[in-house]
C-alpha cells in the first residue's frame, strides 16, 4: 500500500528520491480515490523497483495541494529527478495509467 506522506517529508520522500515518482492527491470522503487504491496498489507491486508509489491527503496537507494547483481529487502527479512530468486528473483504469508508467520509467 502507497505511504501517505505530509507536507513536511515531501521534499525527501518525492523532490530527492532516486527513482521516479508517482503521487496520489487524494481526499477520504472521495468514492473515485477509492476506487484508485487498488490500481495504484497494482501499480505499486508490478514496478516495486521502478517507481514509487506515494499518497498525499488534500485535507491535512492542503497547503501542499495548492503549491501544486491539485484542484480536485484524485489526482496523481508524476516526479522524476525531482520535477514534476505529468499530471492525470479523475479516476483512471488501470492500461491507461499503466501506458503513462511505462513512458515514465
Amino acid at each position: 500500500m502507497a505511504k501517505r506522506v505530509s507536507g513536511e517529508e515531501f521534499q525527501t520522500e518525492v523532490l530527492s528520491a532516486a527513482l521516479p515518482v508517482l503521487v496520489e492527491f487524494y481526499s477520504d470522503s472521495c468514492i473515485p480515490c477509492k476506487q484508485l487504491s487498488p490500481i495504484l496498489g497494482g501499480i505499486e507491486d508490478d514496478y516495486e523497483d521502478k517507481i514509487k508509489v506515494v499518497k498525499v491527503n488534500v485535507n491535512f496537507d492542503a497547503d501542499l495541494a495548492a503549491e501544486y494547483k491539485v484542484m480536485a481529487s484524485p489526482t496523481i502527479l508524476f516526479f522524476k529527478e525531482g520535477k514534476e512530468v505529468e499530471r492525470i486528473r479523475g479516476l483512471v483504469k488501470r492500461p491507461e495509467l499503466e501506458n503513462v508508467v511505462k513512458n515514465f520509467i
